[in-house]
């Protein structure tokens, strides 16, 4: 079997990770240009202020993916880019220089498929209670029209959040990503509602425009399993997703919150202030969203907790996924388990939990169209003979696509798979240490790019349509 001709292959970036430019043209703050500043927050010290310097060499970088034979590319916009001050006014440059990787892109028949939003906030919005204030979710909105207005005529595929789980996960309950707050549950479920109303809001206008492409948004796809078949083990599972999984995809696809949820934030005191008219608008516009985007790592196997949680104190280490920690509200635990293979960092490798995952989706939120916006292997890439041979790498995603397949086959709507990343960029923590790219930098030699090995095994993946996976 071979992949459909119109299943895109595709790599993604984000434009923090790859710009650098972080004050040039008029482009204004954003919290991660402060955040990563303040020392100990990120590893090495490492920041954006130059990042891959993408934004002189995108010309360089697009002939590449052009050269690899991607189909399309997934990119992040910076909103300070565009709205230096997330709500005032257009700074022409940003337009321009976007509308410039657009058309780069064009000329070599990759399709642009564009995230509005992958972390980087204006400053000024930071600075006024970020996702926890509505004045951020009106401003997004702003700022999402203004996009789709300017670069709508040639870019068909919108994708508004990346990861919220992950912003503010990280930004309220983990103190790892900005605004650094930790242990706040109140502040975080407001934060994922503002995320949601914004969502919602965007596609609204999007349809209003009627511009033909499509619009979706992009979650970590963390799907929970029970390390057995104990009853107190499976409800941990369920729980996870619920909170993992449900609260995130039920708001955007069914247009409400998972009671499951809603009645423990109750409980707890955690429900966001939220007026009938943002229930509304997440009602009226659950039809309007045409895929999810799904971003896959690993599953999270999970059992019941049973240790008093005291508020936890977070470090950078601790933030990043890696099995062994209570939930935030102590009610599981992820579990590293003595069978399952996991990469340097930790990260359990499972195409199985995935193909399991998709299934669980489809039975819930039914035949929807999903894209794998993200999935990927984060290593230490060997150099042998000056070669970069990144064999891990493409064993990974070889087993990853093989399932993909093997969805389509059992009736899943996948319609195109983004590998993380199309070229080694900066790990929000973990400076450069951690690869994921087809294309090295070597950041001893100028940022100068150079081919993996895996770059010529995944060009002949696409050009062979996979048939021999």
């Amino acid at each position: 079997m071979k992949f459909a001709k119109d299943f895109l292959f595709g790599a993604a970036s984000a434009s923090y990770q790859i710009e650098g430019a972080w004050n040039e043209d008029g482009k204004g703050e954003t919290n991660w240009d402060v955040f990563s500043k303040i020392p100990g927050k990120t590893y090495k010290g490492t920041n954006g202020d130059v990042a891959i310097d993408h934004y002189h060499r995108y010309k360089e970088d697009i002939k590449l993916m052009a050269e690899m034979g991607l189909e399309s590319y997934r990119f992040s916009i910076s909103w300070a880019r565009i709205l230096p001050t997330g709500d005032g006014e257009v700074n022409e440059k940003g337009l321009e220089f976007y509308n410039q990787v657009i058309n780069e892109c064009l000329k070599y028949g990759i399709v642009p498929f564009v995230t509005l939003y992958h972390w980087d906030l204006p400053l000024t919005l930071e600075e006024d209670g970020g996702w926890t204030n509505k004045r951020t979710a009106d401003a997004f909105v702003k700022y999402a029209e203004v996009c789709f207005k300017a670069f709508g005529d040639r870019v068909k595929h919108w994708i508004t959040f990346n990861e919220t789980v992950m912003f503010c996960g990280l930004g309220y309950l983990k103190g790892a990503h900005p605004p650094g707050i930790q242990n706040d549950e109140k502040k975080y479920f407001q934060a994922t509602h503002y995320v949601f109303y914004a969502h919602a809001k965007a596609v609204e206008i999007y349809k209003q425009l009627e511009q033909y492409g499509e619009i979706g948004i992009t979650h970590v796809f963390l799907p929970a399993y029970s390390v057995d078949d104990k009853k107190e083990n499976i409800l941990a599972a369920r729980h996870a997703n619920e909170y993992e999984t449900f609260w995130y995809y039920d708001p955007i696809l069914k247009g409400e919150y998972p009671s499951y949820v809603v009645q423990q934030l109750k409980e707890n005191g955690w429900t966001p202030s939220w007026t009938k008219e943002e229930l509304d608008t997440l009602k009226r516009n659950a039809e309007n969203n045409d895929f999810i985007g799904l971003n896959y790592y690993q599953p999270i196997r999970v059992e019941k907790n049973q240790e008093a949680v005291s508020s936890m104190e977070h470090s950078r280490e601790t933030s990043t996924l890696a099995p062994g920690n209570p939930s935030f509200d102590g009610f599981y635990r992820t579990v590293k388990m003595t069978d399952k293979t996991y990469t340097k960092w930790g990260w359990e490798i499972s195409p199985q939990g995935f193909l399991d995952g998709l299934h669980m989706l489809k039975e819930r939120y039914g035949d929807i169209k999903m894209y794998v916006t993200e999935n990927g292997l984060g290593d230490e890439d060997p150099i042998i003979d000056g070669e970069i041979v990144d064999v891990p790498r493409i064993k990974y995603i070889e087993e990853h696509l093989k399932v993909i397949k093997r969805a389509i086959k059992e009736g899943i709507h996948l319609k195109g798979y983004y590998a993380w990343s199309v070229i080694d960029l900066l790990s929000w923590l973990n400076g450069y240490k951690k690869q994921y790219g087809f294309i090295y930098v070597d950041h001893d030699d100028n940022l100068n790019r150079k081919k993996k090995l895996s770059f010529h095994w995944y060009k002949h993946i696409i050009e062979t349509r996979g048939e021999e996976l």
